[in-house]
């Protein structure tokens, strides 16, 4: 099943799924709240800003998103790292 969070604007919603340029896409603010629920407010930055991956080519999180990387692909190595249930993915 399809996370109704990814590739959608504000709270998910029946329908049709986004349009336009973010259609398919995940959202920054969507990959820091699924990273600040599972590592908490407090900790989130400090682990994406120290956690090398080499998912991401070597890089933290926070390189990654500076780089350009895909967000979904940043959010799939931070899901492979923390290994997290695969409803999460």
């Amino acid at each position: 099943m399809r996370d109704p969070g990814w590739g959608r604007v504000g709270p998910a919603v029946a329908g049709p799924a986004l349009r336009g340029p973010y259609a398919g896409r995940v959202r920054e603010t969507e990959l820091w709240r699924r990273l600040e629920a599972e590592l908490g407010p407090d900790y989130v930055r400090s682990w994406a800003s120290s956690q090398v991956m080499a998912e991401l080519g070597g890089r933290t999180v926070q390189e990654a998103l500076a780089d350009g990387l895909e967000i979904k692909a940043i959010w799939r190595a931070c899901w492979a790292v923390l290994e997290l249930p695969d409803r999460l993915r």
